[in-house]
């Protein structure tokens, strides 16, 4: 079955929808969201983090927020964070949206992300945790400060948007 994307102008407007991968492919720029859980605890927040499968057709093997996607055109940029959020993760929660930004990535197998990115975040409170091995090969809780330290020092172990999202989630948290 194939995904489709919805597509934007810069404003965020919907101009259209297209197939995920045409999209990808094309450059088109379309929705997207990252979704953060947070915990406070004596060393301050921590993230939790998952590390993509590497089947995924871009960025697999890579660690990034704990969940990422596109809302299909039928649903409401919230609604496809908490879908995905359960098909990745496992994980029931409300989510808070901070806000959003436009990034674009070129990857080396000819696909590019050009999205305008919503960021969401939820305070974790022991809900379960159940990754899906399709899409998830790992997860991991990691400092904050640690994790930005990391990003700046090792950017190939890390998706393209993992750092600006952070700045998105500092911006609301």
């Amino acid at each position: 079955m194939s995904e489709f994307v919805t597509l934007v102008d810069a404003n965020d407007t919907v101009i259209g929808e297209c197939e995920k991968i045409e999209a990808h492919e094309n450059a088109l720029l379309h929705r997207a969201f990252s979704v953060f859980i947070i915990k406070q605890t004596d060393e301050g927040v921590e993230i939790l983090l998952q590390r993509r499968n590497r089947i995924k057709y871009h960025c697999g093997g890579l660690w990034t927020n704990t969940c990422c996607g596109h809302p299909r055109p039928s649903e409401t940029v919230s609604n496809g964070a908490h879908r995905r959020l359960i098909e990745e993760m496992g994980i029931v929660i409300d989510l808070t949206f901070i806000d959003k930004f436009q990034y674009r990535a070129d990857f080396e197998n000819g696909l590019t992300e050009n999205e305008i990115d919503h960021v969401f975040y939820a305070r974790y409170n022991n809900e379960t945790i159940e990754i899906n091995p399709d899409e998830v090969s790992e997860h991991a809780w990691v400092n904050l400060n640690e994790l930005k330290k990391d990003i700046v020092e090792q950017p190939e172990r890390f998706t393209p948007w993992l750092l600006p999202a952070l700045a998105v989630l500092e911006s609301g948290i």
